[in-house]
């Protein structure tokens, strides 16, 4: 039933003037759903309290205070109900319901970010996503018909959770593959979950995205948490409140972030609506610092020159100084895994020579998984994963090339067993047809060339220059002559 709302919902958003692209579906769906999330987490709310004995009831006792004024309460604006549970026909719609939401109800959420007690609140997450947000649906009547279907859902129960988790993961998905920038929110699933498995996180610990997107590497480090161990009510609370951090600058990706934490079950996602580069890492001290890094910082940037000017090592290319920040913001010990344009390993400009040297001299690269092209859909660039400790330099480097007997791309992605044998061998880091161990004394000291070159498989020769070419191509020709002229006198 909620995958067919979805579909129903993307045709309406069609058919407005105001939505142009799957952005604008997912962007738009994303607010109004939250809205309806906020609706049933109050009714949730109202029945914990009735539980505990805070009732309305004659005796004074005090009950449950909703967090959004009665006017502004989705039973009230978008669904108020007839006695036979259907929508009333009086409810909000055309030009009326389009005036109060662009004049009355986003003012009125844009206001909570101020008021809210911290940033940890479901209360600030509120005013953040409303001041970032606009309605977009033009047409009044096609709103009305979007909050009927939202309507519909539900998010009481666990199980509604997570199927809506997972067809919001999809929406995020088909975005990715829509283009105009949309690639940029989605990292494979598969590729997320092998790194978590390799960098094995542990409730407790805190763990940081600086580039969050759609929040994929927090979600499904989450889900992976919430079955390492039979969780204590302590440990609940540790991974509501103290687990997950992000940060997040693009205002579209922040809103898709922050929705899909709520989905997959943390309340008040501590995701920061900010330019991460922005921050000078020298400002950066111990109580700034995570136990674990997990990112696929967007590659191909360029900032400018004063953004650059927060990094010892001055670059245009982000992925460059987001790794300078990741590095920086990790604890002694901590542990990182992180996405990179595998050009990274062998770039011979000063700003990568020195990027590599302060990694490996500041951390223990223990592992370089080199990725085939097409893993990441509509990115023609081929990347590695690094995965990293802090603390201790690097003396050998294990490397695996995953090598597939087919191409990836939309009908063909990369999946969890593709990556199986990477998994099992990184345990021990044994040599394998498709990995092998870089001693870095064996390394280049004036450019710490790290290429994924396997040495298993023999090199193929190097293409010519035009220049050999020509001369190649002369010489056949002087030959064939030769040859002739012999064929001529012989006749």
């Amino acid at each position: 039933m909620f995958e067919q709302t979805f579909k129903n919902i993307d045709d309406i958003l069609h058919k407005d003037a105001g939505c142009s692209s799957e952005l604008d579906y997912v962007e738009q769906t994303s607010w109004i759903l939250f809205l309806k999330y906020l609706d049933d987490l109050e009714k949730d709310r109202a029945t914990a309290a009735e539980l505990t004995g805070k009732t309305l009831a004659l005796s004074g006792a005090e009950g449950y205070t909703p967090i959004i004024d009665k006017e502004y309460q989705w039973t009230v604006w978008a669904a108020p109900k007839l006695e036979n549970g259907k929508i009333d026909h009086n409810a909000l719609t055309g030009d009326d319901l389009t005036d109060f939401v662009n004049n009355k109800l986003f003012p009125y959420f844009k206001k909570f970010k101020a008021n809210a007690v911290s940033a940890d609140t479901i209360e600030y997450k509120i005013g953040e996503i409303f001041s970032e947000l606009k309605n977009r649906i033009q047409s009044g009547y096609n709103l009305r018909e979007v909050i009927n279907y939202i309507d519909e859902l539900r998010f009481r129960t666990h199980a509604e959770k997570h199927e809506m988790s997972h067809l919001y993961e999809s929406k995020i998905k088909n975005m990715g593959n829509a283009g105009r920038n949309g690639g940029e929110y989605y990292t494979p699933r598969a590729l997320i979950k092998t790194v978590i498995k390799v960098v094995n996180p542990k409730i407790g610990e805190t763990i940081y995205d600086g580039a969050v997107g759609s929040a994929g590497f927090l979600v499904e480090a989450f889900e992976y948490l919430k079955k390492s161990k039979k969780l204590t009510t302590n440990d609940i609370t540790t991974l509501q409140k103290n687990t997950f951090y992000g940060k997040e600058k693009k205002s579209l990706a922040y809103i898709i972030g922050i929705m899909n934490m709520i989905l997959h079950g943390i309340e008040a996602p501590n995701i920061i609506h900010t330019n991460t580069l922005a921050e000078n890492i020298a400002d950066i001290q111990e109580k700034d610092r995570y136990d674990v890094v997990l990112a696929n910082p967007p590659f191909g940037g360029k900032e400018r020159a004063e953004v650059q000017q927060n990094f010892p090592i001055k670059t245009g290319e982000t992925a460059s100084l987001f790794l300078q920040h990741f590095i920086k913001i990790l604890r002694a010990g901590g542990k990182a895994g992180v996405v990179i344009k595998n050009t990274f390993l062998s770039n011979t400009d000063n700003a990568s020579i020195a990027l590599r040297r302060e990694l490996l001299t500041s951390c223990n690269l223990h592992t370089v998984l080199d990725l085939p092209a097409g893993t990441f859909t509509g990115a023609g660039v081929k990347t590695v994963v690094l995965f990293f400790d802090k603390g201790m330099s690097t003396k050998k480097v294990w490397f695996y090339s995953l090598s597939l007997d087919r191409n990836l791309g939309k009908t063909n992605p990369l999946n969890e067993k593709d990556l199986s044998e990477f998994v099992e061998l990184q345990k021990t880091q044994a040599d394998s047809a498709n990995s092998w161990t870089l001693d870095l004394k064996n390394i280049d000291k004036t450019t710490y060339d790290l290429s994924a070159k396997n040495p298993n498989i023999a090199e193929e020769a190097p293409l010519r220059e035009p220049s050999e070419i020509l001369k190649a191509m002369a010489k056949l020709d002087k030959e064939s002559e030769a040859i002739l002229k012999t064929i001529k006198e012989l006749l």
